[in-house]
């Protein structure tokens, strides 16, 4: 099977073709429940998302804010297992056609197995992985599989890294590159600032795959702003607090974080 890592390559150059940067969110799964993670992923479609991101929740978390750390507890305390994870993606893409990837920490993987989850990732028709801990230089066993499934491998690279360290992750990636707007861990900020756009500029020297932003963005204002220079707005905090909000009353929470792709789908759209 070859995945869909098209399908995701399709969908980014369908947004530049419109003029636009892409909507990309980001929510666990099994939160608040498996089920209703799954319907959370479905409204974030609904509501103008054009690709999501499932979390693997994570005991420890290093990249993510408080926001994220609370729904990983919640969905770890129910019990989630990867294949809860692959459910989601299988469930969430097979109602809306859209790509749906992978984000996790490299220690699941390891101990679920290469092989094994690659193969069932693409089987569940997921379009790849996010993976903000599994550096470069160790990673061509993942590439190796990830490539014979046709999976994405998204890496993620930061304002501290060097032009010629971003050549060298950008060199192993595919799909897009995922750009940390700010050094730190995710949660909505102010502002997303300039230091995004001098990283992208910078990733951009080195690449054509395109370049999408996370980290901060929590509204139609500031994915506006990122939208000016970005392939892609990557949400993840503001959607979570909108379930975490809905304070256990799923209906309201996924017309929350429906409500809130149709903001952020509009202000991707907004020209300078």
């Amino acid at each position: 099977m070859s995945g869909n890592i098209q399908l995701l390559s399709d969908t980014l150059a369908a947004a530049r073709a419109e003029g636009r940067s892409a909507l990309i969110a980001y929510l666990p799964a099994g939160f608040p429940t498996v089920d209703g993670g799954i319907e959370a992923a479905k409204a974030v479609f609904d509501g103008g998302a054009d690709i999501v991101e499932i979390g693997l929740p994570h005991s420890d978390p290093v990249l993510d804010g408080p926001v994220i750390q609370t729904a990983d507890d919640i969905a770890l305390r129910g019990g989630v297992k990867i294949a809860d994870v692959l459910r989601t993606v299988r469930e969430a893409h097979r109602a809306t056609g859209k790509p749906v990837l992978v984000m996790t920490y490299w220690n699941p993987i390891d101990r679920y197995g290469i092989a094994r989850f690659t193969a069932e990732l693409a089987e569940a028709g997921g379009a790849g992985c996010i993976l903000p801990d599994l550096p470069v230089q160790e990673s061509a066993t993942w590439r190796e599989h990830a490539g014979k499934h046709g999976l994405a491998t998204v890496f993620v690279v930061a304002p501290s890294s060097k032009d010629a360290r971003l050549a060298e992750i950008t060199a192993a990636g595919s799909g897009f590159v995922y750009a940390a707007s700010l050094m730190g861990v995710t949660g909505t900020r102010e502002s997303v600032g300039a230091q995004a756009q001098d990283l992208v500029r910078r990733t951009k020297a080195t690449t054509g795959l395109p370049v999408c932003v996370g980290l901060g963005v929590s509204n139609a204002e500031q994915a506006a702003e990122v939208a000016q220079f970005a392939d892609g707005v990557i949400v993840g905090s503001a959607f979570v607090k909108r379930l975490l909000a809905s304070d256990g009353d799923l209906a309201a929470g996924l017309a929350g974080v429906r409500a809130l792709a149709g903001e952020l789908a509009e202000g991707v759209r907004k020209r300078s």
